[in-house]
């Protein structure tokens, strides 16, 4: 996990910080996602339970993104003025009390309200991980931790069919959001003692050196509403939040859909739809890692930092629409899978390099802000992707619902390489 510099190198006492916020970072991201994915796993048992439409079914799986998708909004402002440790560990408190109260609902309203107050709890995980991986890693370095803290997402979607779907049909759908709601504040406990942001009057003139490498020294406007809401005037701002929107979108149509499609729209047997579900998100979990990786090298050859970052993100999406396309329309059960797995692998190297990015345009007062903004964009499409996709596949079928996912993520492609252009300066 150790990340260095093109020119200075981390203090032992940096990279031991490092790499802690990384562990911390990927484990509380795994929770976040198992928790997420907890009702796309039980889908079925749910909507039997519940007497749901697939269409209710829909709006139920976007219940969280909507909430989620507007506390993006403040979120991102009160991680850059207060700090990661105490807004995530809030968060992580909040949004497993959430998890473990779907548990105990035993109506649609109800079950809508626990999803809501989940999405609100775990508003905090990413901007907070932006705001931690500028604060400990220079800023041509933050491609390969950003992916390492995005890879969290697929790998909580991989485990959650492996570990819940045996949990489930053990007892009951209700006690896979009892037993991920109790590994939350677990988590949270965890979190609030170990970690802590670096205190510069407590570096070095080394360590100093080292993280404000390739950083500009502009004076930071005050933080405030004023200074958030300068963001809205730069034209990169709305080019990573329309971005964000269409890559986000295609990927939570099989985030949230991919078990129920296999099932309804491929007929595949409830043994095999577990593990069919669990290959692609453990490619978009070697996708997310590799994806850091790979930014950091387009990056250093490119001829300026926002440059390579773009391009890996543009990249990474056009791939997910060339491959989404077959995948829709493919007889073969296996061949089907194979391109929903490369268009998840995409799908997650377009997430890290997009908060790579982040790094890259924002300024340094306003890191979290921005991501937090582009994160709103992303999750407006995380909330209409479940609920399109399930009325399109009611009204006709699964096919038109992911040829519209490719349509809107080409969009979104295309908003990333013609807005976001330059860095937004810290006077802006």
């Amino acid at each position: 996990m150790n990340v260095t510099s093109t020119h200075l190198v981390a203090t032992s006492r940096i990279r031991h910080r490092q790499n802690l916020a990384l562990v911390l970072l990927v484990v509380t991201g795994v929770i976040n996602y198992l928790d997420r994915a907890t009702l796309a796993v039980a889908n079925e048992f749910i909507r039997a339970d519940l007497g749901l439409s697939l269409g209710e079914m829909g709006v139920l799986l976007s219940a969280f993104s909507w909430s989620y998708a507007l506390c993006q909004l403040p979120v991102g402002a009160l991680v850059d003025k207060i700090g990661p440790r105490w807004l995530l560990g809030a968060g992580l408190v909040i949004w497993s009390l959430a998890q473990a109260a779907g548990g105990l609902v035993s109506t649609f309203g109800w079950f809508v309200l626990a999803r809501v107050v989940l999405g609100i709890g775990e508003a905090p995980q990413f901007p907070a991980a932006a705001r931690v991986v500028s604060n400990w890693f220079p800023l041509r370095a933050r491609g390969t931790p950003t992916g390492i803290y995005n890879s969290a997402s697929p790998l909580g979607f991989a485990l959650a069919p492996l570990c819940l779907s045996p949990l489930i049909a053990a007892t009951s759908w209700h006690w896979a959001f009892f037993i991920t709601g109790g590994l939350g504040i677990v988590a949270a406990i965890v979190w609030v003692m170990l970690y802590r942001d670096p205190v510069r009057e407590e570096l070095t003139v080394e360590e100093r050196a080292y993280l404000d490498e390739g950083q500009t020294s502009e004076p930071a406007p005050a933080a405030g509403f004023a200074s958030w809401r300068a963001l809205f005037r730069q034209r990169a701002t709305w080019g990573m939040l329309l971005g964000f929107f269409g890559s986000v979108y295609l990927n939570w149509v099989f985030l949230t859909w991919l078990p129920g499609y296999l099932r309804t729209e491929r007929n595949m047997d409830v043994a095999y739809v577990g593990v069919a579900a669990t290959i692609p998100f453990v490619c978009g979990f070697l996708g997310a890692l590799s994806a850091g990786w790979a930014s950091d090298q387009i990056t250093r050859r490119a001829k300026s930092v926002v440059a390579g970052r773009r391009t890996a993100v543009v990249l990474s999406m056009l791939g997910m629409v060339a491959f989404t396309i077959p995948a829709a329309l493919v007889e073969s059960n296996t061949a089907a899978i194979a391109c929903i797995s490369v268009v998840i692998f995409l799908a997650n190297a377009a997430s890290a390099c997009s908060w790579s990015l982040v790094t890259a345009v924002a300024p340094r007062s306003r890191i979290a802000s921005l991501g937090a903004i582009q994160n709103f964009g992303g999750f407006i499409g995380g909330a209409l992707a479940p609920i399109f996709t399930g009325y399109i596949a009611q009204s006709w079928s699964f096919v038109p619902a992911l040829l519209t996912g490719a349509g809107i993520a080409f969009l979104g492609a295309m908003s990333y390489q013609f807005l976001v252009v330059r860095p937004i300066p810290e006077q802006d």
